[in-house]
């Protein structure tokens, strides 16, 4: 018996939770990755709006599968301390969700700065997160985001084998591999294969100046061999999430709308169903 869950950006859908709740239960996704609702990022809502959410999800037999918070999704150079209350804020909701998830990044390097000479001050920074993630017996995933620190399988794999902590898993991401001129499969798995805990999946196609996103399997993602390969052989038991990004005006938007996340998610038990023989 397969053991992975699915999940799904809810605020991929809609702003409405009501919507993102209706047509994640109609594609038979039963966790949600809590990024966004009524056009607010997770950090930015009101305690109403929160208990709002909460109600809503529990009326529908809906669970929270992370905390999709965008901490560490800033330059290295920010303040902190400040960033650090923000990081405070994304504990609490992972508690009041019932959630161990809560996804992090490894900050933007300076412009026109190599990120080897950020490796020090990242590795400290998400070493402090990590301790406290610990003490609340949360676990942080790392995300590959386009751009940041740990864009690469390599040092994705540097920032989790120096902290060495059971709190800190990857988060592996097909697109953004792609993106960042990774190939997710052959590249980045065998690096990373030992820490994924979360994916995110979404495909990409590389383009001399840019990048075309597009659902699973039509990209050069490598998804089914990806999901192949953990589903089959590494007895994966973690969260495969929709997060498909369909509506991209010339960089990522957090946002494919209901049409196109109902494609996305299609696509995605299409190549699960291939390796699986799994149904909605």
């Amino acid at each position: 018996m397969y053991r992975y869950k699915l999940s799904g950006f809810g605020d991929e859908i809609s702003p409405d939770v009501d919507q993102q709740i209706k047509v994640l239960k109609e594609e038979g996704i039963e966790y949600i990755d809590l990024r966004g609702a009524f056009g607010k990022n997770i950090l930015e809502l009101s305690k109403e709006e929160i208990y709002t959410i909460k109600g809503k999800l529990e009326d529908n037999g809906l669970k929270v599968s992370c905390i999709a918070s965008p901490i560490g999704k800033v330059s290295i150079e920010c303040d902190f301390e400040e960033h650090l209350s923000q990081f405070y804020k994304a504990v609490d909701l992972a508690h009041f969700f019932s959630t161990v998830y809560i996804r992090i990044f490894s900050y933007y390097p300076p412009q026109n700065t190599e990120p080897a000479k950020c490796r020090n001050e990242v590795i400290e920074r998400i070493r402090k997160k990590t301790e406290i993630a610990s003490s609340e017996n949360i676990t942080l995933l790392l995300e590959n985001e386009v751009g940041v620190y740990g864009d690469t399988p390599e040092r994705c794999k540097d920032i989790i084998e120096t902290i060495n902590s059971k709190n800190l898993q990857i988060l592996f991401d097909t697109a953004n591999f792609v993106c960042s001129g990774i190939k997710p499969y052959t590249r980045a798995y065998p690096i990373l294969k030992d820490y994924i805990r979360y994916l995110h999946i979404k495909d990409a196609i590389l383009t001399p100046t840019s990048y075309i996103i597009v659902v699973a399997g039509k990209g050069e993602g490598e998804i089914f061999e990806l999901l192949s390969s953990l589903i089959k052989e590494q007895n994966f038991d973690g969260f495969i999430s929709v997060e498909p990004h369909l509506l991209v005006t010339g960089r990522y938007s957090g946002f494919s709308g209901e049409e196109l996340f109902r494609q996305a998610a299609a696509a995605l038990k299409s190549i699960l169903n291939n390796i699986t023989s799994f149904s909605s």
